[in-house]
């Protein structure tokens, strides 16, 4: 009998992904909103400055009076943030102005203060452009050191942003500059995404949790919590499952279970393999599960599982933590994205880079290569494969900085040659 050939990484991805409708919206305050995904397109409220304002601490005047040297204005008045001079100044006069303060009707610049000269002129007549004042009265005198172009240290009207101007798409991860920036447009709640819903289910007789005093003949469960960190950083919330036995009656309880929380993806963790322990697709079908793939081109990650039950999206993961972690990168992040309306969800995050050891040639599965940058050249940053590659080392997964990409069936490449990274950064944003 033929054998069946392995699904290819790039058809697994798409139909993981074929069919997703992202969550609800909701709205929450701007500072929950960090770290949530915009589910509609937000547009200013209004324009930013709301009003010509100075950029600079000094005095606001009119460019063509300074123009010449020995200019001399009077000083009329103040203008600080918040406390506009409400005045208009006239040919000859100046106003002291404060960073960010409302630049007063009539001027066109301002001169810094650095710039100015400031002197007491008992002499210097009222401005015609005050009438009532019936006594020349001592004023000070603004005498500037050089003259300034029009415009100069004057943030306009709408600088920043005008009323309607679309700052932030639908689909934008909300960050610090997020925030600030929706409340400079005056909003103060966001409309967000509902977090998805991701069930997590550690399986083995043989695991105990952190901390538990394993048996003669266990180990301590990890993959459970590093997929659920990863599905966190991704933006969803996560529902950890008790470790379940190797009996379709613990299995069966836990499937329920993520039922009954309405969760957006149940993710298993070992046990879908072939062997006599490996229940979980048995149980999985059992429970009604429509099973879409199993088994694809990929190292480490081989044994991956994806299918529905109902509304419930499901994926098997491979008992082995570089492997459950790799797949989760590759396939729950971008799954977990989308669910959250990310239109970058699917897109390519490799980057290019040069190995710096030769690679041999490559068989049908697409190897995803533990990897330490070691340096750059040309501009590119040079990676070193870990000399150690199995599934089942967290410590070099630890100490590794990117996954080195060889396509299948890919030739033998020499040190220097041109390849593809995927920065294990990814996995916690």
């Amino acid at each position: 009998m033929a054998k069946t050939p392995l699904l290819p990484v790039e058809d697994a991805l798409a139909r993981i992904l074929a069919g997703v409708t992202p969550t609800l919206a909701e709205s929450v305050s701007l500072l929950a909103g960090r770290g949530r995904t915009l589910a509609a397109d937000l547009a200013s409220t209004r324009d930013q400055p709301p009003f010509a304002t100075s950029a600079m601490d000094g005095y606001a005047v009119r460019a063509a009076d300074i123009a010449e040297p020995g200019a001399r204005l009077a000083l009329i008045g103040a203008s600080a943030a918040g406390h506009r001079f409400d005045g208009e100044m006239r040919t000859g006069e100046t106003v002291r102005i404060f960073t960010g303060a409302p630049l007063p009707a009539g001027a066109d610049t301002i001169l810094i203060q650095e710039n100015a000269i400031l002197t007491p002129d008992a002499a210097f007549p009222p401005s015609p452009s005050h009438p009532g004042e019936e006594k020349w009265t001592p004023r000070t005198i603004v005498m500037p050191s050089q003259s300034e172009p029009l415009g100069r240290f004057v943030r306009p009207l709408g600088l920043d942003f005008k009323t309607g101007d679309i700052l932030l798409r639908a689909g934008v991860r909300v960050g610090a500059r997020e925030i600030a920036l929706a409340a400079a447009m005056n909003h103060a709640t966001l409309a967000v995404r509902r977090r998805p819903l991701v069930a997590i289910l550690a399986t083995g007789d043989e695991l105990v949790e952190p901390g538990q005093q394993p048996g003669p003949d266990q180990i301590i469960a990890s993959n459970h919590l590093a997929v659920a960190a990863l599905c966190q950083a991704a933006g969803a919330e996560t529902l950890l499952l008790p470790i379940a036995a190797d009996t379709f009656a613990s299995l069966e309880s836990a499937i329920a279970a993520a039922r009954n929380a309405r969760a957006d993806i149940l993710i298993t963790i070992g046990g879908a393999s072939v062997g006599e322990h490996d229940l979980v697709q048995s149980a999985l079908t059992r429970a009604g599960m429509t099973l879409d793939f199993w088994r694809i081109a990929m190292r480490p990650g081989k044994p991956l599982m994806f299918g529905a039950l109902g509304p419930m999206r499901l994926i098997g993961l491979p008992g082995n933590p570089v492997s459950s972690l790799v797949c989760g990168l590759i396939f729950i992040r971008p799954l977990i994205r989308a669910l959250l309306g990310d239109p970058a969800a699917a897109d390519d995050l490799t980057l290019p880079a040069i190995t710096g050891a030769a690679l041999p040639p490559n068989d049908e599965r697409h190897d995803y290569l533990r990897a330490r940058i070691t340096g750059v050249s040309n501009g590119l940053p040079v990676v070193m494969p870990q000399p150690r590659q199995d599934s089942s080392m967290l410590a070099t997964l630890s100490t590794a900085q990117a996954l080195l990409l060889r396509a299948p069936h890919a030739a033998a490449a020499a040190s220097g040659a041109p390849c593809r990274i995927l920065p294990l950064d990814l996995i916690d944003r």
